[in-house]
């Protein structure tokens, strides 16, 4: 990730559900910065801006807030959304440093089709690496083509890109590909199955 959005926002000195729906109803998320070296910081920011980077760039995603002529470089750590209409409720950012190495969950995503019937299970959709703020991947891609069953993939299986260190277990099991399971057919019932299911029993010798 070489660029980063800078967004406005504004301080927040209201606090409570109430001044958080007052902000939602004008198109606004509240949200808090958080980090060593200073107080949290709460803001209210557009929403319609904010949601276009979370849904683009996913959770790991790096934004500069301008708050009152103060840059604030920070990282998305987590964010609250409406169950039931998925719109973004609240946001956490952390604040981070140009350099600054940081451990994240990074998506994986296997491509290709396994060999013959072999199945795909992916047993855990992310993994723990340590990466450069600025230079976190999006998603973590696995060449899975042609691969047989009974293939196991493990954390430290999986090739990282340049400058991408594994933070998690390399005993991880991350993709597993298996022999479908098939129900057998049952079987044909005789001649003698038959008449019994029809009511019928067989002649007196």
């Amino acid at each position: 990730m070489a660029t980063y959005p800078t967004l406005p926002a504004t301080l927040r000195t209201e606090f409570g559900k109430g001044s958080a729906r007052r902000l939602r109803r004008d198109w606004k998320i509240p949200g808090v910065i958080y980090g060593a070296g200073h107080d949290n910081i709460h803001f209210a920011i557009d929403m319609l801006e904010l949601t276009a980077i979370v849904r683009n760039q996913g959770i790991n995603a790096v934004v500069e807030l301008e708050i009152d002529g103060e840059k604030h470089l920070t990282m998305i750590k987590h964010v609250d959304q409406n169950v039931l209409t998925f719109d973004i409720d609240h946001i956490d950012l952390l604040t981070i440093k140009r350099g600054e190495r940081v451990e994240v969950e990074v998506p994986v995503v296997a491509e290709g089709t396994p060999f013959a019937d072999g199945l795909l299970i992916q047993e855990v959709d992310t993994i723990l690496v340590e990466a450069d703020v600025l230079e976190i991947p999006e998603e973590i891609t696995v060449d899975i083509e042609g691969k047989e069953a009974g293939t196991q993939i493990t954390a430290g299986d999986i090739k990282l890109p340049e400058g991408i260190t594994l933070a998690d277990d390399a005993e991880l099991l991350v993709l597993n590909i298996t022999v479908p399971e098939t129900v057998p057919e049952p079987e044909a019932e005789g001649e003698e199955g038959d008449a019994a299911a029809e009511g019928e029993t067989p002649a007196e010798q």
